[in-house]
């Protein structure tokens, strides 16, 4: 006979696996925080981006981008078929219009006769080496003016900080039209104007940072060892600023292959008969060629729509790689999804 305090075989049962998972789950999250503390803190933002799919299918598409890129060559002689080579013949119509997608042109051809696919791996390269070198000039004179308002402070931080809150200000794309209309199109001008109105937002992130960085410890350690400014800056801030300087650069290529293809299509940007992703969508737009043709407008509005979503998925890969809380959170997310499917299981276990 049970005593009067003694518990049901069944609950007693059931909270000593309780007690069991409890302890299972400890002892697990001390391993893996050991492992944890084991690991540099590269090793950890690699190992959360091995983890997301996200990332990992926006590495995919940029990856093939770039290769299709690098390969513009090698597909044209594939192809048989030049960037700016006309065919008359078989690339037009007995009325003069493209032609589909073929054998022959495996993505059709333009109001020219050119092959489209050629084209299309030949912008590539131009959107690509836009975005690179503007962005790589944003981001050396974003950093260079945030890190020097925010650490020098006084006048220095007053000019330096109208000067961001001035091209803020300006329309870009109206700046941008008259500038390239007064130094004419080129590759060189697009990359410029990029670059212009790029920096700005870059400065004031910097900036923030640095205004934080500079009332740290190890400034003032450095300080108090006789260090100048320009070396405290150089070898103790800028280390620190790598992590939102990489998240910011990520984040900017999309937004200049936009800004590129938009000038392109405006005229302002590449000039025609260079194949660039904004030059194609402006034939697609002449005369409404794409209603007969829409692989003219198709095609390159999704490479547009691959590479800038891709590089903008990554980036917010990166930044939540970055974040510890954010892997504390999806840790706790885990554990609780594993304990509700166990207590689900048994109960229909036991039903």
């Amino acid at each position: 006979m049970t005593s009067p305090n003694s518990l049901d075989p069944r609950v007693e049962a059931e909270l000593d696996e309780e007690a069991e998972e409890i302890e299972a789950d400890a002892v697990s999250g001390l391993t893996r925080q050991t492992a944890v503390a084991a690991r540099s803190p590269l090793q950890l933002v690699w190992s959360r981006l091995r983890r997301d799919k996200v990332a990992i299918i926006s590495v995919v598409i940029i990856v093939l981008v770039i290769l299709a890129a690098l390969m513009a060559p090698l597909v044209a002689a594939w192809t048989g078929h030049g960037p700016n080579e006309q065919f008359r013949e078989d690339g037009l119509t007995e009325f003069g219009t493209p032609v589909a997608p073929n054998s022959q042109f495996l993505l059709g051809t333009d109001n020219l006769g050119r092959d489209v696919l050629v084209r299309l791996v030949y912008g590539a390269q131009i959107s690509l080496t836009v975005a690179f070198f503007a962005t790589l000039g944003a981001l050396g004179i974003g950093t260079l003016v945030g890190l020097v308002a925010g650490f020098m402070r006084g006048p220095v931080d007053t000019v330096l900080t109208w000067l961001m809150d001035t091209t803020l200000s300006l329309p870009q794309l109206l700046f941008a039209i008259s500038l390239v209309a007064l130094v004419g199109p080129s590759l060189a001008t697009t990359i410029i104007v990029i670059v212009l109105f790029s920096w700005a937002p870059i400065a004031r992130v910097v900036r923030g940072q640095v205004l934080s960085l500079r009332e740290r410890e190890f400034v003032e350690a450095a300080r108090s060892l006789g260090a100048s400014n320009w070396r405290i800056m150089r070898v103790d801030v800028i280390p620190n600023l790598l992590v939102p300087i990489l998240v910011y650069g990520t984040l900017l290529i999309p937004q200049a292959i936009v800004f590129e293809a938009t000038l392109s299509f405006l005229g302002l940007g590449v000039l025609p008969p260079t194949a660039t992703w904004g030059n194609m969508l402006s034939v697609a737009s002449q005369g409404s060629l794409y209603t007969i043709a829409p692989w003219l407008v198709i095609f390159p509005s999704a490479a547009l729509l691959a590479v800038t979503l891709a590089f903008n998925l990554l980036g917010d890969s990166i930044r939540d790689a970055l974040d510890p809380r954010q892997t504390l959170f999806a840790g706790r997310r885990r554990l609780a999804r594993r304990r509700a499917a166990r207590r689900a299981a048994k109960k229909e276990a036991k039903a």
